[in-house]
């Protein structure tokens, strides 16, 4: 099974780029795409690509946030949303059920635009970790696919001194991720068979990021420890640029 995250930055925008061409060629079984920026009635036929079953949470406001997820075998369920007010209307969460699995694509906030944005993510942080506390002891297999919007560890960003004080790499946030780790109960599927530093999945637009691979890895597929024997692979692709963030590739058994 091969699932593809990425945060597209404007999907429209991505098609442009030729995501929809690269993604033809993939032989992905799920995709899950976040800041789709758009609503569902803007997308023509290219933004449900054959051979998917393609569903779309939008956020109310236009242009803004929004996630997707792509599945090549139709689900048996499509769960839109938290059932929390505040977060669904910014459309940061779907997920699709096969039988016991969960895929799930996730936006979580950026805090970087200002305090008020910053105290609304960490009270995401803390309401998605009720969430994540109950569904852990659901039984479920989950996949949770998508921008945490988080840079774990110093390995994780380039510039990780600088950024310390900075949203994405506080010490709250950082410490939230722990805590999701903590007794293996959560797992960082990348990590499990990734060790490399320099791995990125994010490049600012200012200055040449890109080009000097200055960034951050906050895109993740997050697994319940049910699933840590079924990793096989994990690859950031960077062959090609869709968006400011990169594709997030991993293979499971």
């Amino acid at each position: 099974m091969r699932i593809i995250t990425l945060n597209a930055n404007g999907i429209r925008a991505a098609e442009r780029k030729g995501f929809f061409v690269w993604l033809a060629e993939q032989n992905a079984d799920i995709v899950c795409i976040q800041e789709t920026k758009a609503q569902i009635s803007q997308l023509d036929e290219n933004f449900f690509p054959a051979p998917f079953h393609c569903f779309y949470h939008d956020a109310q406001k236009k242009g803004y946030s929004g996630v997707a997820i792509y599945c090549r075998e139709k689900p048996d369920q499509i769960i839109y949303g938290l059932g929390i007010e505040d977060i669904d209307n910014e459309g940061r969460f779907i997920e699709a059920r096969f039988g016991n699995l969960s895929v799930i694509s996730l936006y979580l906030p950026s805090g970087s635009s200002g305090e008020e944005r910053q105290n609304f993510k960490f009270s995401v942080l803390k309401r998605f970790k009720i969430y994540l506390d109950n569904v852990s002891e659901s039984g479920r297999d989950i996949i949770i696919c998508g921008d945490w919007n988080i840079a774990h560890k110093s390995i994780d960003l380039k510039n990780w001194r600088g950024n310390q004080k900075n949203s994405g790499f506080l010490p709250e946030e950082r410490a939230w991720l722990d805590t999701l780790f903590e007794n293996g109960k959560w797992i960082d599927a990348f990590r499990l068979v990734n060790q490399q530093a320099e791995q990125y999945t994010w490049w600012s637009n200012r200055g040449q990021a890109w080009e000097k691979n200055v960034g951050w890895r906050i895109d993740y597929q997050i697994i319940s420890k049910s699933l840590k024997e079924r990793i096989t692979s994990a690859e950031v692709y960077k062959n090609e640029r869709f968006s400011d963030h990169a594709p997030l590739r991993i293979d499971y058994l």
